[in-house]
């Protein structure tokens, strides 16, 4: 009686918990490597470029009106890549 409830748990942690387990330290590794420069998109779908950094804050311009936002680094959604730099899933 006590294996079918043991498996499934380990179908659950396999299909839910380490996938999130792996995209948090994904998330976490990109929001520690950002730098001055990097164009970031933020979780509201604003598109700038980093400016300035601070631990848990940074500013990004806005084009075109050079507009500049402080944002929480839990903010960054994602970094675009350079035009011309292939990632892992262009690949």
């Amino acid at each position: 009686m006590a294996l079918p409830l043991v498996l499934m748990f380990g179908i659950m942690y396999f299909l839910l918990f380490l996938p999130m387990q792996r995209q948090k330290k994904q998330q976490q590794k990109m929001l520690s490597e950002l730098k001055s420069g990097d164009v970031v998109v933020t979780t509201g779908g604003i598109v700038g470029t980093v400016t300035g950094l601070d631990k848990d804050t940074l500013v990004i311009r806005v084009k075109p009106d050079n507009l500049k936002l402080q944002v929480t680094r839990a903010c960054v959604a994602s970094v675009v890549p350079p035009p011309g730099e292939t990632t892992a899933v262009q690949k």
